[in-house]
């Protein structure tokens, strides 16, 4: 069983950065993939960004590519995701997912079994 618990979420405006981590605890592989979505109001959860937690193989969703990057500490067992240039669009709350499940897509909501319960981004304009 894995927990997660996001923090960082905040209100900024529109150009600011913000960096978001994840705190990931319990029986935690080395083969497991760390992920970031986002839910804004009215929309479905969109994928953010995922890290494999072993090496650093990392993937992007084509609207955050370039603005958000995603990184980890494996000592640590954190995840973070720097966002900059925020707009508000990039409103929403923000959730931590991860999954032990190797080969598969790492792109929808589907593919992850571990959430957060989620930190909220408000991005003013």
């Amino acid at each position: 069983q894995v927990q997660l618990v996001e923090s960082g979420g905040a209100l900024v405006e529109a150009g600011g950065s913000l960096t978001l981590s994840c705190a990931a605890s319990g029986v935690f592989y080395s083969t497991y993939v760390i992920a970031w979505f986002r839910q804004a109001p009215g929309k479905e959860r969109e994928f953010v960004s995922a890290i494999r937690w072993s090496g650093y193989t990392t993937y992007y969703g084509d609207s955050m590519r370039g603005r958000f990057t995603i990184s980890k500490n494996s000592a640590r067992n954190m995840a973070y995701l720097q966002m900059s240039s925020l707009k508000p669009e990039d409103t929403a709350i923000y959730y931590c997912a991860a999954t032990g499940a190797t080969g598969g897509s790492v792109y929808e909501v589907d593919d992850y079994n571990y959430w957060g319960p989620g930190t909220q981004v408000t991005v003013s304009s």
